[in-house]
């Protein structure tokens, strides 16, 4: 069930690290309270999935320390019912059927037979699955595996949810739906991290937002907050993302990954941090 702890959700200081003589983080530090949507912006390469990474325990800085839901991610036991993340590249078996692969998961999360059952259909009906949910995912479109990641991703009602381009490959009505559901997990106490280059999902849905540029967080504060970085009256979050990045890149023109991270490859609950071996949903092992 979502947190409602006083204490932060999220709290990062002094996070930094490297990979070979490329700095991706260059002390990040985060506070991030229970209950809220932080938008995270940054052009290609600024350190945003490394970021993502080292929050959800998959990597290890090399300097710095992390607590996500009060427990310090190097804790993957404790971490793993806390969290739920959905990486840029949504981690599926093809030769599964949506339903196969959310009980699959349900499964490693634990999770009694009937609450699995009741919310698997329920989270299907939500976002149009249903009619499809015993076809192979190899043969679903991008959308509906995104729609089945996301599904997947907040299955175990987690307290804090990880967010890499929800809406990406979706149409109008299903990235509604996405956007209203983040309202919702909000509302009821969860935290969502949303990192998007799509700033209209951002300015409909974060309390905050922090702009990560160079390994280093450069501007933070609520979406008004951060718009008034742009010089003139009436600036946007584009025109305010562009100021404080010195105009090197509009944010939906980046495709989302860091050239140095490795690539996401499973669910923080149960991969090896920086192993690069995960399988979907992170066991590390063939499910077939």
């Amino acid at each position: 069930m979502p947190s409602t702890s006083s204490d932060p959700a999220i709290e990062a200081a002094d996070l930094r690290k490297t990979y070979d003589e490329e700095v991706a983080l260059d002390g990040v530090s985060l506070s991030i309270p229970t209950g809220t949507v932080y938008g995270f912006l940054g052009p290609n390469g600024a350190g945003k999935t490394t970021t993502m990474r080292i929050l959800t325990g998959l990597a290890r800085p090399d300097a710095g320390t992390v607590r996500v839901g009060g427990v310090d991610v190097a804790d993957r036991r404790a971490l793993a019912p806390r969290v739920g993340y959905l990486p840029e590249t949504p981690p599926l078996y093809e030769e599964f059927s949506a339903r196969e692969q959310l009980e699959y998961v349900a499964d490693l999360r634990d999770l009694p037979g009937d609450v699995a059952a009741d919310r698997i259909g329920r989270y299907l009906d939500r976002f149009d699955l249903t009619d499809d949910a015993d076809k192979r995912i190899g043969a679903y479109s991008k959308g509906m595996k995104q729609k089945t990641a996301f599904i997947q991703t907040v299955l175990h009602d987690p307290d804090v949810v990880f967010l890499d381009e929800p809406t990406s490959g979706l149409d109008p009505r299903a990235a509604r739906r996405i956007r209203e559901s983040i309202v919702e997990f909000r509302d009821a106490g969860t935290t969502v991290f949303l990192s998007t280059h799509i700033l209209p999902v951002i300015e409909a849905v974060a309390d905050t937002v922090g702009v990560l540029f160079d390994g280093r967080v450069v501007a933070e504060g609520t979406p008004e907050a951060v718009r008034s970085r742009a010089e003139g009256e009436g600036g946007s979050l584009e025109d305010a993302f562009l100021a404080v990045t010195g105009g090197t890149e509009r944010p939906n023109d980046a495709d989302g990954r860091d050239e140095q991270a490795t690539t996401d490859t499973g669910d923080p609950a149960t991969a090896d941090a920086d192993d690069g071996t995960g399988s979907p949903a992170g066991t590390g092992t063939d499910a077939r």
